[in-house]
């Protein structure tokens, strides 16, 4: 081995190895090196004949001598193996130590803390909505759900003036035209609530638009609804007339369908052209313009044919026909357009879904044979024809001031559901008896496709589109909508005393951009 002493006496050996077994071999190389000359074996022989020497007695079980064999290679050890076990050994008691250590030392994991969500909401009954609650406390043992239904009286201030204090709720209630409002007092949504591709295909083209801000949604949509058609089954079978479905209809309906008695109107055709007295005249205005192509998020004398000027103008002015005499089919001396159809003394209105239980509501509506229909559209006779819906839905938010923010986001993330929505919404039914607020998933839209009231709307709700003249939002006499309504209200007063219809627009924009620059927002459409 290269490590032993080298002794020069030996001969020198041939790097050559003999073939076969190294230790059978009689020409070895340690043989070699231990062999005696001839001359001095035969003495050493003679000696021992001739003086035979005294041997020790046999070991018991010990093998005979062997005469020719020859002893073993003398045995080195390789020092590296005990260095390695070593190593090895060192690296064992480490990770035993470890283990050890881990198992002792790991702290008990701590039980989830209890959290206690503030939700204030407007319409639903707590003893209507708490069972769906009771349902996540069984999954969240440690969420409870305080629900608050407020007064919708300045609602609004009164939710944005708590926040400021540090006391509002952690999950509230809003409108969808109220975004620029509340912005600073909401949280936006995560993007494991709701990924961007998720949340477009959930909820309605409406929602995508005007809940996203800066990349960001700040709301869920628990509901979609907007104008319908209301109509007076046996009033317009009377006159052998179809449900109109273009305002071209509208107007060849009139005639047949108004009865007056010495100039008074007795039994009008359809609520439109005054203000006062028609309920939601700022949305079905605000449609009008949309349908006509009005470019409200700009201007009110921006249209999407750039080569014209004149569309609010025009779907103003179309508005106000309906109470123009001597052909009109409405008037300021008429009582609340609801009123009037649920008293039968009116063929056809427009207005929200919800209005229906107002109608069932008030003496003799509930006698009333009306069922609703989509809105009448401008007429086209080419495909592909523009159709524009109106909205006007409810949107539950999440305080930014909020300590509890991913429990808030993780309930409305449940309420938003599919088995969860249809479980609120036979709550609803239960309560009221006709339907609950309208699906504001996509994929639950067919399931409301045979219910008398819901239908239309539902298929309106893929066209739908919504601006800031919507009216009952509660949002205070500063609010947008509550401010561009005034400045709408009086323009078409002012057509009643002479005011042209070019003038009256004019103030309504400039008020329009006031309330905007208010808001500190440069383009009202979010």
């Amino acid at each position: 081995m290269d490590n032993l002493p080298k002794d020069d006496s030996l001969p020198e050996q041939s790097s050559k190895q003999p073939s076969g077994d190294i230790f059978s071999s009689p020409a070895s190389a340690y043989q070699q090196a231990t062999e005696v000359p001839q001359e001095q074996q035969e003495a050493v022989v003679e000696q021992e004949i001739a003086e035979p020497q005294e041997q020790p007695p046999p070991v018991e079980g010990a093998p005979p001598p062997s005469e020719n064999v020859p002893p073993p290679p003398p045995y080195v050890e390789d020092s590296r193996k005990k260095y390695i076990f070593i190593a090895l050994a060192i690296i064992t008691v480490i990770i035993l130590i470890f283990l050890a250590a881990r198992l002792f030392l790991k702290k008990p994991a701590k039980p989830p803390e209890n959290v206690t969500l503030t939700y204030w909401g407007l319409w639903e009954d707590k003893d209507l909505i708490q069972p769906i609650f009771d349902d996540y406390k069984r999954l969240h043992p440690n969420v409870t759900v305080n629900y608050v239904k407020q007064d919708p009286k300045q609602y609004r201030e009164r939710v944005a003036a708590a926040i400021e204090r540090g006391e509002g709720p952690d999950i509230y209630r809003f409108h969808n035209t109220w975004i620029p409002m509340i912005y600073q007092y909401l949280a936006p949504m995560p993007k494991n609530v709701y990924s961007d591709a998720e949340y477009e295909k959930i909820f309605y083209p409406t929602a995508v638009a005007e809940l996203k801000v800066g990349g960001n949604y700040y709301g869920i949509p628990l509901e979609i609804d907007g104008l319908l058609l209301f109509y007076n089954e046996d009033i317009l079978k009377s006159a052998a007339v179809s449900v109109p479905s273009t305002w071209d209809d509208v107007q060849n309906v009139v005639p047949k369908l108004t009865v007056k008695e010495k100039g008074r109107i007795v039994t009008s055709a359809i609520a439109l052209g005054t203000a006062e007295n028609i309920e939601h005249f700022s949305d079905i205005l605000g449609l009008m313009m949309l349908q006509n192509g009005t470019k409200l998020s700009q201007s009110l004398f921006s249209c999407t044919d750039k080569t014209v000027t004149t569309c609010a103008l025009e779907a103003l002015s179309f508005y106000r026909k309906f109470a123009e005499a001597p052909n009109n089919t409405w008037d300021e001396t008429l009582e609340n357009s609801i009123v009037a159809f649920a008293g039968g003394k009116v063929g056809m209105i427009l207005a929200p879904s919800w209005e229906v239980y107002t109608i069932k509501a008030i003496p003799g509506g509930d006698k009333i044979n009306f069922k609703t229909a989509k809105i009448p559209q401008l007429p086209c006779d080419k495909e592909p024809c523009r159709t524009v819906n109106w909205a006007t839905y409810w949107v539950e938010g999440v305080s930014n001031r909020t300590k509890n923010a991913s429990y808030a986001w993780d309930l409305l993330k449940y309420l938003s559901q599919n088995d969860t929505m249809q479980k609120l919404y036979s709550q609803q039914v239960k309560y009221r008896k006709l339907f609950g607020e309208p699906y504001s998933r996509v994929d639950l839209g067919k399931s409301l496709s045979d219910n008398p009231y819901l239908a239309p709307l539902i298929s309106s709700a893929p066209t739908m589109k919504s601006f800031y003249f919507a009216s009952r939002t509660n949002d205070g006499d500063t609010g947008i909508d509550s401010s561009l309504i005034k400045y709408l209200k009086d323009a078409v007063n002012s057509l009643a005393t002479g005011v042209s219809p070019e003038t009256a627009l004019k103030t309504v924009d400039n008020g329009l951009k006031q309330v905007f620059g208010r808001f500190n927002i440069s383009s009202p459409a979010q």
